[in-house]
């Protein structure tokens, strides 16, 4: 799930390289004010929950997290896209080690309580977390009269299936 997750993030990314360089930082009145915004709160909770899976507090992350916020916001899709690809790297890096994905972990939420979950629950959060996100990033995209690209599951197992027959 988790590689699906990054290839659908690198969709979005592919195609909005192709579009008018103004659309990743264009103000917008909606749930977020930029595609920028939307992309680096994706970014910024998959960053934690990573951070919370390998041992950090769910303050400790969000503090972190809440560092980075305006800086990532400002930078450009270019170094958004390298600052993701260097996070994805990590993120695989920490899954393939893990032995038991299934193992229990606790989460205290300064704002939910406490919550016993695994690291295969987690993942499961980061990607419908970074799914919903992405239809924000789509219907934005419609408000600009610019187009999306399909990112969804099937279209994504399409794609592994014959990539590997190749």
């Amino acid at each position: 799930m988790y590689d699906y997750n990054v290839w659908a993030n690198k969709e979005i990314i592919n195609h909005l390289k192709k579009l008018p360089q103004d659309i990743y930082h264009h103000d917008l009145q909606s749930g977020f004010t930029s595609i920028s915004q939307v992309f680096t709160h994706i970014y910024l909770v998959e960053q934690l929950w990573f951070e919370i899976m390998a041992g950090k507090t769910m303050t400790e992350a969000f503090a972190h997290a809440n560092q980075l916020q305006k800086e990532l916001e400002s930078k450009s899709l270019e170094e958004m896209e390298n600052l993701y690809d260097d996070l994805s790297l990590k993120n695989k890096t920490f899954l393939s080690q893990q032995e038991n994905m299934d193992q229990v972990i606790i989460v205290n939420n300064p704002y939910a309580g406490k919550l016993e979950t695994s690291n295969n629950e987690s993942v499961l959060h980061i990607v419908t977390h970074g799914n919903y996100h992405r239809g924000n990033i789509a219907t934005m995209l419609r408000e600009l009269g610019h187009p999306s690209v399909m990112q969804d599951y099937g279209l994504y197992l399409y794609k592994r299936e014959h990539i590997n027959a190749q």
